[in-house]
């Protein structure tokens, strides 16, 4: 039985403890990946990385600028359509929108507008009219639209969802990201940042853009929130439950797309720690949001565009050419530059006063100079100034909640800088409001990028709990009893994460629709179904537990749990039960009452300890009334566990559904994997691509170099002109076939001309190369050759220095073991008493007499010699003849031996070199080894004898008080011992030795290696001595005084 407190454990199998280590290996790794915080603008990208040494740092472009460009391209061939199965070069950003004057068909910008919307959505014509040569159609079988291309020669290659498009912008800020993290860094987990007017719809495209972009979603929070949790990163708040008062602030966010604002509560809060303590966190919760999706930069270049455009067909050559506004917006690269300009137009606006802009041939081969102030731009722009309240009203109406509670205004997005912003805000908020120290452009990114740290298991971070609301209201559509039933289940300031229970009295199978209230196409709401839920086995489960649990009719309901999604904030179905009421017997007395009984604890009635009662007599006396009242209440009446009885209970079961996605439904997994398999090719073609171009730029530049080649002295001297002539034919067919076929031929083609070119040049370089480096490599090999040859002599010195201690041992063991012992004869004329005591204080023998030679021990062997003599021979030998093979060679021959066989003949001279100092270094080691730790003690020599008659002497004499003063040989010896020679020495009244104060000093008797006890044992005996002589002379002194 295994002791107590011990639990045995199954021996696990290997299978199993791979398993383990396996996933211990895969969590480690996951939790050493980086993750992404995305803020997905409607005209710009940006994207923060979070990783091990870099905390929330800006993934830059590959022109190291800090935002992207939401755009991507295809770049249509020379050649025409492309084929099955062929893929055009893809651009991003600024290299998408680059291509636009002249491709504008195949450059996709501001998708972010088209995500999950159907084809019959305002924002499909205001993107139509914005974008005239894009061709924007249905998808087919789905309610979301598409992008056309015109590159591909097959139909079905030509659609593009508009989340393939998006993923590949995805996947391109994911390889910027990969390339700053740094090789052998995973990204995969992403948050991202959208207005919090997203529906239903979109979250999900966005969700299902980042997957095909290979991005697991971990979050999707609203903008004004992101820029809230940046806020709080920096700042501790007040305590609400301290009685501090929380700090509510407005972020109005304008981007290019759309204008919003959310109104957000920042306090302290005290939570439940690790056991019975309690931390503070930082907590933001959004209070309420409003927004304007067609409040932007966007729009208002819209109206720029609209007036160059009006000035443009003004102009008397315009009129003469009868070009219409029409015309110039329906031509796609027109259209392109005038809002690429109109852009400008709007950002320089913000600040300068006036502006202009100048196109050369803009339609029909016309100039046109476009001249603008901010006093006109304002003029154009009334309307839209005025719709600046509507977002910032909204919001403070949905928190219940006036400007007067507001304690800041936070601005964010690029377009919150145009001028008549500015003043309306001033004007709603007042200057002093307005907080500075958020940065505008890039705070809603780093919050991202900070909620993704903290969902992540690979950071600690500081803890911040946010709330966030999905700004619609959500409902339940279902029939009961002929009669159509709506309910709703969340509301605009529903924060995400929120379950509900819907309970519903139904015993077959039935369905319900979740919908969305969302503006229409006329602003009026509608509800967009989002979510169908149909039960699957209610009937059985519910006849069961009418078969099997008695279950009363009247009292079955089921229950449904709704609940907003944490990642995304969509809803979702995460359980559904069905109860009911049943009555069971009650039990009359099982086991658990007879152990309450045993112990005492089912009695009501057992009277409680007396004062001054022992609980001895209290068990007697409570044992015995018990005894008589338990068999009394046996006759008289039943006890209540005894009596029975029904009682009622109720009855859970889970019952099995079936969910179903409506709006935007869930793609097929075979339409999935098609568009996987597809974005894997683009991936494929590009890199193809990129070898490519590699190859081809190495042709172009080793034409170049080779060209150089025929020019150096060096080269021609190791190269025949036969060699250079053919050089100089191939160089000038490779150089026409690469302008007139090479930036179009296949990779093999380019690998294989210029291997034909190195084919000549490299062998000629190297001959070039070897002579050059040539004399200082053979040189290296003599060294090494000198550098062995010395160690030959040390080596064989060692070996005969070894031979030579070993024949001197052997001698000196013959002699010792011929050479009598004396010791035993000398001893027994001796006093047995004095043979102990001179035991004890000497320890000369016999043996240490004789000082054995020092042992050398063996390094080296004649073998060792050997080698180094072979070595040095074959190397000389090898050298020799090398060296005189290369003398009859002519420069444009191939040496008779390159420079790495030097370098190899070179190391292993080397190599022996190593070896036989390694060899002495580990002798020397294990001679320092076998030395004895503690310090040696000098062999002591033995003193002659002394008879008892004289011991007694010296023995008596101490006792007197009285010490023998050391003789001048001693003193001699004791300077001698000290490191002074006592030879030149002079001693005077050696028996009257006094201190520097005039008083005697006493002579220890204690030998050279007494112990610290020893010395203190002396010390005492020699001042117990001086005690007693001078006790002695004042007795002496009275004596004398009497007399």
């Amino acid at each position: 039985m295994a002791p107590p407190g011990r639990r045995r454990f199954a021996r696990l199998s290997p299978g199993t403890v791979v398993l383990a280590l396996l996933v211990l290996f895969t969590s480690t790794a996951s939790a050493a990946s980086a993750v992404l915080g995305v803020d997905l603008g409607t005209e710009y990208i940006k994207a923060a990385l979070v990783k091990p040494g870099i905390p929330l740092e800006i993934v830059l472009t590959k022109d190291s600028k800090r935002k992207e460009l939401s755009a991507v391209s295809f770049k249509p061939s020379k050649s025409g359509a492309l084929s099955q199965g062929t893929y055009p070069e893809r651009f991003y950003g600024s290299d998408a929108v680059a291509l636009q004057a002249r491709f504008s068909g195949d450059v996709y910008p501001n998708l972010k507008q088209l995500l999950g919307i159907p084809e019959d959505s305002d924002a499909v014509k205001i993107y139509s009219e914005r974008y005239p040569a894009v061709e924007v159609t249905s998808t087919e079988g789905r309610s979301t639209v598409s992008l056309k291309s015109g590159i591909f020669s097959e139909e079905k290659d030509r659609l593009y969802s508009v989340e393939e498009l998006l993923a590949m912008e995805l996947q391109n800020v994911r390889e910027n990201a990969k390339a700053m993290a740094g090789k052998g860094t995973t990204i995969e987990d992403v948050v991202f940042t959208v207005p919090p007017f997203y529906t239903v719809d979109e979250r999900r495209a966005l969700e299902v853009a980042a997957k095909l972009a290979g991005l697991k979603t971990l979050s999707v929070i609203s903008d004004g929130l992101a820029v809230g949790i940046n806020y709080a990163t920096s700042r501790t708040f007040p305590v609400a439950s301290d009685g501090g008062k929380p700090e509510v602030n407005l972020v109005f966010d304008v981007g290019a797309g759309s204008a919003s604002a959310t109104v957000l509560k920042f306090q302290g809060k005290q939570v439940k720690d690790v056991g019975r303590f309690n931390k503070t966190i930082q907590e933001v919760q959004v209070l309420g949001s409003g927004w304007d999706r067609t409040l932007g930069g966007d729009a208002l270049n819209t109206l720029l565009f609209n007036d160059m455009v009006s000035s443009f067909v003004e102009l008397p050559g315009t009129k003469s050419a009868s070009v219409t506004a029409e015309k110039v917006k329906a031509h796609g690269r027109t259209a392109a530059k005038l809002w690429k300009e109109a852009e400008k137009v709007r950002q320089v606006l913000s600040a300068n006063t006036k502006t202009q802009a100048f196109f050369e041939g803009l339609y029909e081969d016309i100039d046109f100079r476009y001249k603008i102030d901010r006093q006109r731009f304002e003029e154009l722009t009334a309307d839209y100034a005025a719709r600046v309240d509507g977002p910032i009203n909204r919001a403070l109406e949905a928190a219940g909640l006036t400007f007067d509670d507001i304690d800041s205004l936070i601005v964010h997005g690029g377009a919150s800088r145009t001028p008549f912003v500015q003043s309306r805000l001033e004007v709603l908020a007042g200057k002093n409001k307005i907080k500075a120290n958020v940065n505008s452009d890039e705070a809603a990114v780093f919050g991202a990028a900070f909620k993704a740290a903290g969902l992540s298991p690979s950071f600690r971070v500081k803890e911040i709990r946010d709330l966030d609301t999905q700004g619609y209201t959500h409902g339940v559509e279902y029939m009961l009893n002929m009669k159509k039933r709506d309910q709703k289940i969340f509301t605009p300031s529903t924060k995400i994460g929120a379950t509900k229970d819907l309970p519903f009295q139904m015993m077959g199978e039935f369905e319900f629709d979740i919908y969305q209230t969302i503006p229409g196409a006329g602003q009026e709401l509608i509800k967009a179904p989002v979510l169908n839920f149909r039960s699957g086995n209610l009937t059985r489960v519910v006849t069961k537990m009418i078969d099997d649990d008695g279950c009363d009719r009247e009292t079955f309901n089921n229950y449904v749990q709704v609940r907003l999604s944490p990642v995304t904030g969509t809803p979702e179905i995460t359980s559904a039960w069905v109860t009911c009421v049943t009555e069971v017997e009650e039990a009359k007395g099982g086991i658990v009452d007879g152990i309450k009984g045993f112990f005492g604890g089912g009695k009501k009635d057992q009277e409680p300890l007396k004062e001054d009662e022992s609980s001895t007599e209290s068990a007697s006396s409570g044992s015995a009334s018990s005894g008589a009242s338990s068999s009394t209440s046996a006759e008289a009446e039943p006890s209540e566990a005894a009596k029975g009885g029904k009682k009622r209970k109720d009855v859970k079961s889970a019952i099995t559904f079936h969910v179903t996605a409506k709006g935007y439904e869930k793609h097929p997994r075979k339409e999935f994997k098609r568009m996987q398999d597809r974005l894997s090719a683009f991936d494929a073609s590009d890199k193809s691509r990129r070898v490519r171009e590699e190859v081809l730029n190495s042709l172009e530049a080793f034409t170049y170099r080779a060209r150089d080649y025929l020019e150096d002295k060096s080269f021609i001297t190791a190269s025949t002109s036969s060699i250079r002539s053919s050089l100089e034919e191939k160089l000038s067919a490779a150089s026409d076939w690469i302008y007139a076929e090479g930036h179009d031929a296949a990779e093999d083609a380019l690998s294989a001309r210029l291997k034909e070119l190195k084919d000549l040049v490299d062998p000629v370089l190297k001959r070039k190369d070897e002579s050059a480096k040539r004399p200082d490599a053979v040189q290296e090999l003599k060294d090494a050759i000198e550098g062995i040859k010395s160690m030959v002599p040390m080596v064989k010195e060692q070996i005969e220095s070894a031979a030579e201690a070993s024949k001197k041992a052997e001698e000196e063991a013959s002699k010792a073991s011929a050479t009598p012992s004396s010791s035993a004869s000398s001893s027994a004329t001796d006093d047995s008493l004095a043979d102990l005591e001179d035991d004890t204080y000497s320890s000369s023998t016999s043996a240490e007499a004789a000082i054995p030679t020092p042992e050398i021990p063996t390094i080296y062997t004649a073998a060792d010699l050997k080698f180094l003599e072979d070595a040095i021979e074959k190397s000389e030998k090898w050298l020799e003849e090398k060296t005189s093979a290369q003398t009859k060679l002519k420069e444009t021959d191939d040496a008779a031996f390159s420079i790495q066989d030097l370098k190899t003949q070179a190391k292993k001279l080397n190599d022996a070199v190593t070896d036989m100092m390694t060899k002495k270094m580990r002798a020397f080691q294990q001679q320092q080894q076998q030395k004895p730790k503690t310090k040696a003690k000098k062999p002591k020599t033995k003193k002659p004898k002394k008879d008892k008659a004289k011991k007694d002497e010296e023995k008596a004499d101490t006792e007197n008080g009285q010490t023998k003063e050391p003789t001048e040989d001693e003193l001699a010896d004791a300077l001698e011992k000290a490191g002074l020679k006592g030879k030149n020495a002079r001693f005077e009244n050696l028996k009257a030795l006094k201190d520097k104060d005039g008083k005697p000093l006493t002579k220890l008797e204690i030998n050279p290696d007494s112990t610290e006890e020893e010395i203190m044992a002396a010390i005492d005996r020699a001042t117990q001595a001086g005690r007693e002589a001078k006790e002695r002379e004042e007795r002496e002194a009275g004596k004398h005084d009497e007399l």
